[in-house]
């Protein structure tokens, strides 16, 4: 009974992560446009990896998309990439899951279930590193252009986005990690 209830709050922390991991993409906010040292803004601006937009004092915003996918720098592509695995990793992590379960009445023996139960926690746990990785890339270039002394353009600040990733991730790699451990309970009490 203990490991059914800890499949259930694995199940329940990793699909939250996931959902979180997912919801970044989208967002618009992966950096924003740093006020420091400057008296009046007029224009803000903000980013994420597939568009990058300014808002003026009214609030209207404008947005272009990137242009060309090669033409990008490399760290956008990379995280591009990390994150799309990311988010297909947890949807095939959760099938696992719900296989894996043994609340659930399909996936076959008791012995099956448990190596797809231990299966699902080591997707979600890729699912995490890999939304890990690519959240903590984007942040690596915004904080090292922000400390460049050198550096003269638009300096930006970590966006709410980043934060979200970060949180997902570590959902979804403690969900993971609950999963993998859900199969040594298993071993103990017969299923």
């Amino acid at each position: 009974m203990a490991s059914t209830a800890l499949e259930i709050i694995a199940f329940t922390v990793s699909i939250s992560g996931w959902v979180l991991v997912s919801s970044t993409l989208p967002t618009d906010y992966w950096k924003v446009s740093t006020i420091d040292g400057t008296v009046i803004t007029t224009a803000t601006y903000f980013a994420n990896l597939w568009k990058m937009c300014v808002t003026d004092s009214t609030g209207v915003a404008n947005c272009k998309d990137f242009p060309s996918m090669l033409a990008l720098d490399g760290y956008i592509q990379a995280c591009r990439g990390l994150m799309i695995a990311a988010v297909s990793l947890g949807f095939f992590g959760s099938i696992f899951a719900l296989f894996g379960m043994k609340c659930t009445k399909v996936g076959g023996s008791d012995k099956a279930k448990a190596k797809t139960a231990c299966l699902a926690g080591i997707v979600f746990i890729l699912s995490g590193l890999c939304s890990m990785t690519g959240c903590s890339l984007y942040a690596n270039k915004i904080t090292t252009e922000f400390f460049d002394p050198l550096f003269m353009e638009q300096k930006y600040e970590l966006g709410a986005a980043l934060f979200i990733g970060w949180a997902g991730a570590s959902l979804c790699i403690i969900g993971g990690v609950i999963f993998c451990f859900s199969i040594s309970d298993n071993n103990k009490t017969p299923r």
